[in-house]
């Protein structure tokens, strides 16, 4: 007999929220997690939107150019008067990154820098000044599995998760007394066109999801759901750390014996 597996609901109307990467599948459903709750969202990307959604303002923005961002932020907080959380997303891992470090073309190494480093720093340095004068905001930084651990050929996405997640650490020790608390999420495996792309460096659909406990793909809207929760008043005493959503990845060690294949997985 199935028992009932709960509800949780969130009142976001009067807020406003900033998602960056709402062209990829997180970011998209963040996007409309926020919305969906009744706030008022900004999404910053060069990309456009998997879908039309008419709650969603998508900024055209390079995140990776200080300017583009400044001037983005500056219109947005000048419609909306205030913003009250921030969703740092925007990341690449090309598919040609997958590979050792003095294989890994420079141009490409620096772009995964720009973007998923610097992206970070610039979207928050734009929004903190607005944050610290009302005395209140959230930022979240969507980090990685590979923030804690890491794997082969991964040079360049690994060590910028990393920073995702040390930079939350940072901003939120330096302002927590300005009323703002920052977080980052790591991901495991998530089922989006990022990761799908890069299945087969990965081993497959079906060997991927099988080192997560859980024996599958997270989706999307399951990192949404921890994002919002993080970015509400249920939250309030959580700053400064990481929240690993990612099916038991993070606690299953390289020396345990593999779960066996799930059966949706196994070659007839």
């Amino acid at each position: 007999m199935e028992r009932p597996p709960g509800k949780v609901s969130f009142d976001n109307r009067g807020r406003v929220a900033i998602v960056t990467g709402v062209a990829g599948g997180i970011g998209w459903a963040i996007a409309q997690g926020f919305a969906d709750s009744g706030a008022t969202v900004y999404g910053l990307d060069l990309g456009a939107a998997p879908a039309v959604d008419e709650r969603i303002v998508v900024v055209n923005a390079d995140v990776s150019d200080r300017a583009q961002v400044e001037s983005s932020v500056a219109r947005i907080i000048g419609k909306t008067g205030g913003v009250d959380v921030l969703v740092n997303n925007a990341a690449i891992q090309p598919v040609d990154s997958f590979r050792p470090l003095h294989q890994i073309e420079p141009q490409l190494l620096e772009q995964m820098l720009r973007i998923n480093v610097g992206g970070y720093n610039w979207v928050a340095r734009s929004v903190l000044p607005q944050m610290i004068q009302q005395q209140s905001g959230v930022i979240v930084n969507l980090a990685s599995a590979h923030a804690w651990r890491s794997s082969r050929d991964v040079p360049g996405y690994g060590p910028t998760k990393a920073a995702n997640r040390m930079q939350a650490v940072q901003w939120a020790l330096d302002y927590a007394r300005q009323g703002v608390r920052v977080v980052s999420v790591s991901p495991g495996a998530i089922d989006t066109p990022l990761v799908r792309a890069s299945l087969e460096k990965q081993g497959g659909e079906g060997a991927l999801a099988n080192r997560h406990p859980l024996g599958r793909l997270g989706k999307p809207e399951e990192i949404a759901a921890a994002v919002i929760w993080l970015a509400s008043p249920g939250a309030s005493f959580v700053t400064a750390t990481d929240l690993e959503v990612d099916g038991g990845l993070g606690g299953f060690g390289s020396f345990a014996d593999p779960y066996m294949m799930p059966s949706r997985y196994e070659k007839g």
